[in-house]
């Protein structure tokens, strides 16, 4: 059992967590890029399709 867990990257010493990974902040760092990515395509995409001020 023990060289699966070598195998597998994990050694079975359990670590208490004392704050956010690494990959905590990158993925929330990710994940806030694309929100802002994708509503700013979006905007852009029905500001084009607005009909012109005046014209009902």
């Amino acid at each position: 059992m023990l060289t699966i867990a070598v195998q597998s990257g994990h050694t079975g010493v359990v670590r208490p967590r004392t704050g956010p990974e690494a990959s905590d902040i990158a993925l929330f760092a990710f994940a806030a890029i694309a929100v802002w990515l994708v509503r700013r395509a979006l905007r852009a995409r029905f500001r084009s399709k607005a009909p012109p001020p005046g014209k009902d």
